[in-house]
């Protein structure tokens, strides 16, 4: 760690020690978690992040078409919810970006949703458009995904904001179409608010893998540069992080022992060079999460 980093890191677990958050070895009766069926497949995992967004448009069936062809693990995917309550496989809060047209996701019926061309804006390496028009460059909803692919694991990151309207609702619809298809071993629910993991939980009541919000990702970090690691008690079986995070390193070695240890599964993303999937890998990383499934696949073949 460099000193400007380390100066950072002190600087933030001084804030807990000043807080009392400190308590000593004698109080602590930390248990690892209970190994999920979503992570007893060999490691490591490749997810395909969107589908693979840097060879075919995010979100699509050509996506995950695609990155099939390539031994992935699974598809890491985000979910939002839209007027009529359907939840759709798609990253923005809009529809913009990604398609021919415009406005909330929330704001539209999946009906509507469904005339748009999520094709569209894609550029191959020759800066051409070939998937504009193409019948698989259409929205996918999560039933539909979970029906469609059910030989591969999915990581569903919940994307609508807590306090939104939409947000309020995805968490307990995600769990009935989950219970629904009867695919509670072969998803992991997560998002970068920690409140809506929480929400998830509690129709779940932990039955179902789950990721980590930000929140408890800074949490575990300080109580492992800080020296009180044996104080922390996991409440998610895998962090997904970045390498980095506001210039501190996440990815040590020592960092992913402490997660594994405690029978986290630690995962990065996104992660598209091969020497940096092959040195996190090295390093006890349990998965890797890539716009590009067809690099990661030759690594793994030629190394694993």
């Amino acid at each position: 760690m460099s000193k400007n980093n380390l100066l950072k890191t002190t600087g933030l677990i001084g804030g807990i020690v000043a807080g009392s958050w400190v308590v000593t070895k004698s109080t602590s009766n930390v248990k690892p978690r209970k190994i999920k069926p979503f992570f007893t497949q060999p490691a490591p995992y490749v997810f395909a992040h969107r589908g693979g967004m840097a060879l075919r448009p995010e979100h699509t069936r050509l996506a995950f078409d695609h990155a099939l062809k390539y031994e992935v693990t699974g598809f890491e995917v985000d979910v939002r919810l839209t007027r009529d309550e359907v939840l759709v496989v798609t990253h923005d809060d809009t529809v913009d970006r990604t398609s021919n047209g415009s406005g909330f996701v929330g704001d539209h019926t999946l009906e509507e949703l469904r005339q748009l061309d999520f094709g569209y804006h894609f550029k191959d390496i020759n800066n051409e458009h070939p998937y504009r028009g193409d019948d698989k460059a259409k929205i996918v909803t999560l039933k539909e995904l979970l029906t469609e692919y059910p030989d591969v694991l999915v990581n569903i990151d919940i994307k609508d904001h807590p306090e939104s309207y939409t947000g309020s609702l995805a968490p307990s619809h995600l769990f009935r179409v989950i219970s629904e298809l009867k695919a509670e071993d072969r998803v992991n629910i997560t998002s970068f608010y920690d409140e809506q993991i929480e929400r998830f939980n509690l129709y779940a009541q932990d039955s179902i893998s789950l990721g980590t919000g930000q929140n408890e990702v800074t949490k575990a970090f300080l109580a492992y540069h800080s020296g009180y690691g044996h104080t922390y008690q996991p409440k998610t079986d895998t962090f997904q992080i970045p390498a980095q995070s506001k210039g501190l390193p996440l990815d040590s070695k020592g960092f992913i022992q402490f997660l594994t240890s405690l029978n986290i599964s630690v995962a990065y993303w996104v992660i598209n060079q091969i020497d940096t999937m092959d040195d996190l890998i090295q390093k006890g990383a349990h998965t890797i999460v890539t716009d590009r499934p067809d690099t990661a696949h030759f690594l793994i073949k030629k190394q694993y």
